[in-house]
């Protein structure tokens, strides 16, 4: 998620949504300043290839280092990251990101899905989209993660009765990348939750970036350590270090 939706998501809904120019601002500044982490270790034990928007490009941290994709790379010796994930990316773009690849890795993590979710995206076209991705990750990898962002209703960049659509459509999101799961045996991290449960609602300050919308640091290692649980990390990669 990057300013490009945000623009988009404000002129169409800040009427209802109370979505302030200075927060669009915010996220325009965020993603000028975000750079995909990646890693090139000496000794290479493990190749992980990252898929993905915004979030997996790690817009909102305070360095790539603080990044889902630099969490993991200070957790694994001598893992390879080679991040294709861009700003304002929606799924029809992580194919077209997955197409550019070029070899084998251990292991694909496709992470994103909130521009589809903010912009409207047809849901039969993301149904294919998200279906065709996890196909082809599927031919780079023996091992796919699947990692929707959580409830992107519960965003203070929304405001209701709009945060309530983006509840409804965060739960369409996650039920299609859960099925595109299932079919294709990859792994599915579920993020979701209803704001009562949902402690990027209960601490926004605390675990969104200044725009609203972007996970900050502690937002990235709560997403991290939702990965690690569910994604069985330490099964498809190398020891984590210590």
């Amino acid at each position: 998620m990057t300013w490009g939706l945000a623009a988009t998501a404000a002129a169409a809904l800040t009427a209802v949504a109370g979505c302030t120019v200075w927060r669009i601002d915010e996220a325009k500044q965020l993603a000028r300043a975000s750079e995909p982490f990646q890693s090139r270790p000496a000794t290479e034990r493990a190749s992980l290839l990252v898929i993905g928007d915004s979030t997996a490009v790690g817009t909102g941290a305070s360095s790539p280092a603080a990044s889902v994709a630099g969490l993991i790379g200070k957790s694994y010796n001598g893992l390879r990251i080679d991040n294709r994930a861009a700003d304002g990316a929606r799924y029809a773009d992580f194919v077209r990101q997955l197409r550019d690849v070029q070899g084998k890795y251990d292991a694909v993590l496709v992470l994103g899905g909130g521009n589809d979710v903010i912009r409207m995206t047809n849901e039969d076209a993301l149904r294919a989209s998200i279906f065709e991705a996890a196909d082809l990750a599927k031919q780079h990898a023996p091992a796919v993660i699947l990692m929707p962002p959580g409830n992107v209703g519960n965003a203070p960049f929304f405001y209701a009765p709009v945060s309530w659509l983006m509840d409804k459509r965060s739960q369409t999101l996650h039920a299609l990348v859960s099925h595109a799961a299932q079919r294709t045996d990859a792994t599915y991290v579920n993020m979701y939750l209803k704001r009562e449960d949902d402690p990027f609602a209960q601490r926004p300050q605390e675990l969104h970036a200044r725009d609203g919308v972007h996970p900050s640091d502690a937002g990235y290692r709560l997403w991290y350590s939702s990965l690690q649980q569910q994604g069985r990390l330490d099964q498809l990669l190398a020891r984590p270090q210590g």
